[in-house]
């Protein structure tokens, strides 16, 4: 009975909680992302310094290619929990249950997704850990016919595996939060994973014979503490779930059957990306190293600004859905989509044009060489293409699962994929790490568009007015940004005789000057603060 009680209360904070968020429409969405966006920078700027520890220690060597390959299956599958099929397919049924169910049901429905989750996720980490080897063969089939690289791949996979277990977990954790609108924390909580593998770097591995064992290892502690991190918060909130099985429960059946499908929506561009590294790894040592780094430089806007927005905009858009409000819906939409494009393109200019700089001044330290670097580069503008599109994707995926409408996005998924394949086949021999990095960016237009075109048909989105005059400001201030770059620009050969403060000094200026550049065109042509919110 106390047990009950205690369900019933913590049910009725909940519930109260979820009616108080519902009845308040003046959600400033603009001041949400702002809150996610910075605690996102803060762990995007320690993934940097990460990442300049890690091509400092490994370079591009064998070592880095394997460290970077047993950490991308379960990072690829972290994306599919955290930010992908998981949380895309939980917030919506959550909200319906927070807005239609009792404070009991809504209870339940969460104790019996933590206990489902939890169990099915065990039985997913004990087949990878045991079947690894199988999962080297098929993920890393390049590796087979060269033992060093494959036995040090299976090794290195067996530690790395169970972060799935502990990330996706967490995952659940912050999309609990995030229901509430508590952003701050689940996104700052990827910044344990940075200090982790920092630190690994720095003390552990100059001691061992194999360095990335230790950044393995880092990886498997991280993900415990990631989750732990979450708990005080849940528990503050009363949120924290009691894990029971409930496989037959109608609320878990319609998370599940969710689920599935999303796999090949929002997460169609992390499949894309792994499918470069399992088609990298047949190409020259290195490009997996290369298109790994190039991959980082892009997360950093992606992930301050396209994640960040979405993470705000689903349980805002299933709040919406199940409020029936159709134009609130749709004008949630339209200021996403703006506010992408106003950053997204910018974005995408500056690492086109500050590729090589970017490369040199952050990775080419001790065994990261001039040559990766301006290898790096050439990926890193392949995927600086589609940056804007990654960016679209993420929200525009978002309107889709928030109405918990799967087959559209299953379909226009399926449709990227195969085009990514066939592209991949098509530029992985002629154009080697660079045409698998064109073809995901182009697979990723394709998706953005289809997606887009998909919304408009079904009349979930309808464009306000304005987009001309939003766009030709955009056009008028990316060209006055263009410009001042191409002022300061230095050569190459330039940028390799400078010494690592004088790479970092010109840096700084190039990419100060042209966010003023563009800032100050965008006020200039009449754009407010005020326009920005929603």
């Amino acid at each position: 009975m106390k047990q009950h009680t205690s369900d019933e209360q913590s049910g009725h904070q909940l519930k109260n909680q979820s009616s108080q968020s519902t009845k308040n429409d003046t959600v400033n969405l603009l001041k949400s992302s702002s809150i996610v966006s910075s605690m996102t920078l803060i762990s995007r700027v320690l993934g940097l310094v990460r990442d300049v520890v890690l091509a400092n220690l490994l370079g591009a060597s064998l070592a880095a290619d394997v460290f970077l390959f047993a950490q991308k299956i379960p990072n690829f599958l972290r994306r599919l929990f955290s930010e992908g099929a998981f949380s895309q397919a939980f917030v919506p049924i959550l909200k319906d249950y927070q807005h239609r169910r009792t404070a009991a049901e809504l209870k339940n429905f969460i104790d019996r997704v933590a206990g489902t989750l939890g169990v099915i996720l065990l039985l997913v980490t004990a087949v990878g850990v045991i079947g690894s080897t199988g999962l080297v063969s098929l993920f890393g089939y390049g590796f087979i016919g060269q033992p060093e690289k494959f036995e040090l791949a299976d090794a290195l996979l067996k530690i790395t595996f169970p972060y799935i277990l502990f990330i996706s977990l967490t995952g659940l954790c912050g999309s609990l939060l995030n229901s509430i609108h508590r952003y701050a924390i689940p996104a700052f909580t990827p910044v344990l994973l940075n200090i982790s593998l920092i630190s690994a770097a720095i003390i552990v591995a100059p001691m061992m014979s194999q360095p990335s064992f230790a950044l393995a290892w880092a990886i498997f502690i991280a993900g415990i503490l990631q989750l732990l991190l979450q708990l005080p918060f849940l528990w503050k909130e009363g949120l924290l779930p009691r894990p029971k099985w409930g496989w037959s429960d109608p609320g878990v059946k319609r998370v599940l059957k969710l689920m599935l499908p999303a796999l090949f929506g929002v997460s169609v561009s992390q499949i894309n990306l792994l499918i470069d590294t399992m088609i990298a790894t047949s190409l020259v040592t290195g490009s997996i190293s290369w298109l790994y780094y190039s991959d980082r430089l892009l997360e950093f806007p992606l992930g301050v600004i396209g994640i960040a927005i979405a993470t705000v905009i689903l349980p805002n858009l299933s709040q919406k859905h199940a409020e029936s409000s159709k134009k609130e819906f749709s004008a949630m939409i339209d200021w996403a989509i703006r506010l992408v494009v106003l950053v997204g393109i910018p974005a995408s200019i500056g690492l086109i044009l500050l590729s090589e700089p970017l490369m040199l001044s952050l990775f080419q330290h001790g065994t990261f060489g001039t040559i990766d670097a301006y290898k790096g580069s050439l990926s890193l503008m392949a995927y600086s293409l589609g940056l804007t599109f990654f960016m679209l994707i993420k929200i525009l995926a978002s309107a889709y699962y928030s109405q918990q409408n799967m087959k559209k996005p299953v379909k226009i998924g399926v449709i990227s994929l195969v085009t990514n394949i066939v592209l991949n086949l098509l530029l992985y021999k002629p154009l080697g790490h660079v045409g698998l990095a064109l073809a995901t960016s182009i697979a990723a237009a394709l998706n953005a568009i289809l997606l887009y075109r998909g919304l408009r048909a079904n009349n979930s989105y309808i464009p306000l007015p304005g987009w001309l005059k939003w766009s030709g400001r955009i056009l008028i201030a990316s060209t006055a940004m263009i410009t001042v770059l191409w002022l300061l620009h230095e050569p190459a050969q330039q940028w390799q005789d400078w010494s690592i403060f004088q790479r970092v000094t010109q840096l700084s200026i190039e990419i100060a000057a042209a966010i003023s550049a563009y800032l100050t065109t965008l006020y200039i042509t009449g754009l407010r603060l005020t326009d920005l919110r929603n």
